[in-house]
């Protein structure tokens, strides 16, 4: 492989890490990848208290404001159903939800969702309060395999019928096509989706 080929796939990751946090330049996305030491004026290294709720619950984090938002949320809280797969923004599997739209948690520094309101995987349902109609869905239709990369699978379809109540197969194509199912459980995501949607607006399930 050239040199040219190695620096055009590094770029295509800077690009995904400074669009999962929200149009961050060259420069900010390596500092969050980790992939050099963060300019100061981007990120403080000394720890600082930053609060962040959580499926509806405060928490305070005595953190380096750069952590990855992914390794706060699994080690800080125990809260450990959003998975690492990449660590790039590239599989899907760390999806959680800031103010309601998906981002990848693992390119996240946690500065960036300081005062703001994150969902993760344990707040979208549970046996207790209700499944979700996607929770559900993936149950009637059987989607997981393995399951590693369910998680964040569920997430943006969560994100998805959130602001798209009917999508069409173009839509969740495009909706799900940051989440990467090793197992190849494509057709049974789409299905679960419009099971969920169809529940979720009360109509019959199409069998297509």
């Amino acid at each position: 492989m050239s040199k040219r080929h190695i620096l055009a796939g590094f770029g295509r990751i800077l690009r995904a890490a400074g669009d999962s946090v929200g149009g961050l330049d060259d420069v900010q996305a390596l500092a969050y990848c980790n992939c050099f030491p963060a300019p100061a004026h981007i990120v403080d290294q000394q720890d600082t208290m930053i609060t962040l709720t959580i499926n509806g619950e405060r928490h305070d984090f005595d953190v380096d404001p750069s952590t990855p938002l992914l390794w706060v949320i699994r080690e800080q809280t125990g809260l450990t159903g959003t998975k690492f797969g990449c660590g790039i923004a590239q599989c899907g599997a760390c999806t959680v939800h800031l103010n309601g739209s998906p981002i990848r948690s693992c390119v996240t520094p946690v500065q960036v969702a300081a005062n703001q309101s994150v969902t993760t995987i344990e707040g979208i349902g549970s046996k207790e309060a209700g499944l979700h109609a996607i929770q559900q869905a993936w149950i009637d239709e059987q989607v997981p395999q393995c399951g590693y990369c369910q998680s964040g699978q569920i997430m943006s379809a969560v994100a998805l019928l959130s602001n798209n109540p009917a999508p069409t197969d173009d839509d969740i194509d495009r909706a799900m096509s940051g989440n990467i199912c090793r197992c190849g459980t494509y057709p049974r995501i789409r299905k679960g989706i419009k099971r969920a949607a169809a529940k979720l607006s009360e109509t019959p399930v199409s069998e297509a």
